[in-house]
């Protein structure tokens, strides 16, 4: 029983009517993974907000400690080369100000103050003196105690720091306000530190730059006691995206940040790369992104902080918002899952049975069809009524086209699809490569054997069609015992001289091995003629029959070069600009000059012998043959006949030597005319 395509659908949208029951509960699924993104963003809001205000008040500390030290410096209540009271009110501000790690000085001579925080156990009061142990570092370390702090130890040590040499001091003894600056390579420190730098002037006269800095390990130990979320975590990144403040509960000026430490970091510096590696994103005010890291979803949050362009980063897994969510749908999935695939089962055998499987059949006998493969083609039956129709119309179809594919170059119009050329008369001129093949004593045979001659020809064409198809040329014609092809359309060729230079030797050997003889028993000889230039390539003839073919002087040419085979007793000829395109890839000797039919002036000829990569051994009877040509050609006809002589002797035969040997024998005993050039003259087409 056969069924209609729409009985088919009809099917198919039923089944259709599961599919869509899966869709709708995913969709609420989906909404219900935004709602907690949208829980998720609210907590990440809670957490920028104190981020932001712990940096605030970080900052502040600071700018009001510079303030401070200032206000004491410009009032002149102690001078800034007191060291004793310097000292004094350096420490009791790093005391006041748990959040402050340097408080340092520089002066214009190149001198240098500070006191550093060391963690939460004490400090050191950094001095460098041009006046003091030859400007050695001299570091005095503090411990804290109970309610004040204890002299430990001092020491010495060469330093070449120099303060002038750093932005924080030099960008700002020039200016007459204080900012925030970037600031590394401190003595004893190898951090990047956030300073809040400016100049300090008494009574008018510039004393140097005081600086107030905060390290982020004291940020990392704030970001340390955040929970956002049962598993989540809060980063702070520069205007880059790179983490420069990670939880850490234990980090301080002497213990540093653990970085790089577990899946959360990797998430927030993913996400820094992803959202601040652009400028367009660094615009953006807020940006939020999913980020999934060995199959686990993160929901990330970057928030600005107003600050050097820094970012708070909270990174919440969102299976601490969907595990409940998850759980359920896991098992409504399960059920759907299942029905979803007893379904689609069925309708997979089913459309697969009655309509893929019959339609991808015919699709393969459709591309037989345009590779003129017709003889597997058969009628395919089939449940649909239309394709069961379309398929005899294909079998049907390919019957004509095995019947007509005898008539046409099947390999020719395989390319001609495939290049795409349009089916109209035209064409343009291309530099291609024609050969043209014959058998010696052709029209003898064919009066002596009479219709016998067609099943003596048959392998002939076959070889030659074989070889001429190996080395990708493209066959145009057999015309009684000759065959026409050529190389460079209608595929291109870049190598199109030398492929038919193969392909011109291979056909020699072809035909000697199919073993073909004559009438009287011989081996079936064959000339070819090759020439190399520019010929009108396209479908000639009319609207109603074309023939993609070659027309002009270089075809012209290579048809008179295959016949002056039959002077010279060569089997294979080919023109100077052959010679010249196929280069060092072929070996050949230089044969003659030649006028041939139709066309005025000499061509050099050349004899085809052997491919150079296939060459086997030495010709010295090339050069033998060569040199008598040269005498030849220069009226040395004694000289000429002595080398003619020696190259025949050389190869054992050489039909070629003994024509030109004839020659010179003919105009020892009668010379040419004074203006002769050494110019034969082709008598015959």
């Amino acid at each position: 029983m056969r069924i209609s395509v729409g009985v088919a659908v009809t099917m198919l949208v039923a089944l259709s009517i599961g599919v869509s029951t899966f869709v709708v509960h995913s969709l609420w699924w989906t909404t219900a993974r935004e709602n907690s993104r949208m829980l998720a963003a609210e907590i990440n809001s809670q957490i920028a907000n104190t981020v932001r205000i712990e940096v605030g008040l970080t900052l502040r500390s600071a700018e009001a400690a510079w303030a401070a030290v200032r206000t004491i410096f410009v009032q002149d209540v102690i001078a800034t080369r007191q060291a004793d009271k310097r000292e004094f009110v350096f420490l009791s501000q790093l005391q006041a100000q748990p959040n402050i790690s340097w408080i340092m000085f520089g002066w214009p001579d190149g001198n240098f103050f500070a006191a550093h925080r060391l963690g939460d156990g004490g400090l050191e009061m950094i001095e460098i003196d041009s006046e003091i142990q030859d400007g050695m570092l001299r570091t005095d370390r503090y411990i804290f105690i109970p309610g004040d702090i204890q002299f430990e130890e001092r020491g010495f040590s060469p330093t070449n720091f120099d303060p002038r040499e750093h932005a924080w001091f030099d960008n700002f003894i020039g200016l007459s306000t204080a900012d925030w600056i970037e600031a590394r390579d401190l003595p004893g420190s190898h951090r990047t530190v956030y300073a809040f730098a400016g100049p300090v002037d008494v009574n008018r006269r510039r004393q140097g730059v005081l600086a107030v800095a905060i390290e982020t390990d004291r940020l990392s130990r704030f970001l340390g006691t955040l929970r956002p979320g049962e598993f989540g975590a809060a980063f702070i990144l520069d205007a880059e995206g790179n983490v420069i403040a990670v939880p850490d509960p234990d980090a301080d000026e002497v213990t540093p940040a653990r970085m790089g430490e577990g899946e959360l970091f990797e998430v927030a510096k993913m996400s820094g790369q992803q959202l601040l590696g652009n400028s367009n994103a660094r615009a953006t005010m807020n940006s939020t992104t999913r980020v999934v890291s060995d199959g686990v979803p993160y929901a990330v949050a970057l928030t600005p902080l107003g600050f050097y362009g820094w970012r708070v980063a909270t990174v919440i897994p969102e299976s601490t918002f969907l595990s409940g969510i998850d759980e359920t749908l896991v098992n409504l999935l399960y059920i759907l899952v299942g029905v979803v695939i007893v379904a689609t089962g069925l309708a997979i055998w089913l459309v697969r049975t009655v309509v893929s499987n019959p339609l991808a059949r015919i699709v393969e006998d459709l591309s037989r069809v345009e590779r003129f493969d017709t003889e597997k083609i058969t009628s395919r039956p089939s449940k649909l009524r239309e394709l069961s129709n379309l398929s005899a119309a294909t079998a049907n179809m390919a019957a004509g086209l095995s019947a007509f594919r005898k008539y046409v170059p099947t390999d020719l119009v395989r390319m001609l699809v495939a290049e795409g050329i349009n089916t109209q008369p035209g064409g343009e001129i291309k530099r291609i490569s024609v050969l043209f093949c014959d058998v010696a004593g052709f029209t003898g045979l064919s009066e002596k054997l009479g219709p016998e001659i067609v099943q003596l020809m048959a392998p002939f064409f076959s070889a030659a069609s074989s070889a001429i198809a190996r080395h990708d040329g493209t066959i145009d014609k057999f015309m009684g015992d000759a065959v026409m092809a050529f190389w460079g359309a209608p595929r291109a060729d870049s190598n199109h001289a030398e492929n038919a230079c193969r392909a011109a030797l291979d056909l020699v050997e072809s035909v000697a091995a199919t073993g073909i003889k004559d009438d009287e028993g011989r081996p079936l000889s064959i000339r070819v003629g090759l020439n190399t230039g520019e010929a009108l390539v396209g479908n000639i003839g009319s609207e109603e029959r074309l023939n993609y073919t070659a027309i002009g002087d270089a075809v012209n040419i290579a048809s008179r070069l295959e016949g002056a085979n039959k002077v010279y007793g060569s089997s294979v000829l080919i023109g100077p600009e052959t010679r010249r395109a196929a280069g060092d890839s072929i070996i050949v000797r230089e044969l003659d000059t030649l006028a041939v039919f139709g066309r005025t002036g000499g061509l050099v000829i050349y004899e085809l012998i052997a491919m150079a990569d296939k060459s086997q051994g030495t010709y010295p009877w090339i050069a033998a043959y060569e040199e008598g040509l040269e005498h030849y050609r220069n009226r040395r006809f004694d000289a000429a006949i002595l080398a003619f002589s020696a190259a025949e002797k050389a190869r054992g035969a050489d039909p070629v030597s003994a024509v030109m040997k004839e020659r010179a024998s003919e105009y020892l005993s009668t010379p040419p005319p004074a203006d002769w050039k050494g110019v034969a003259v082709a008598e015959s087409k």
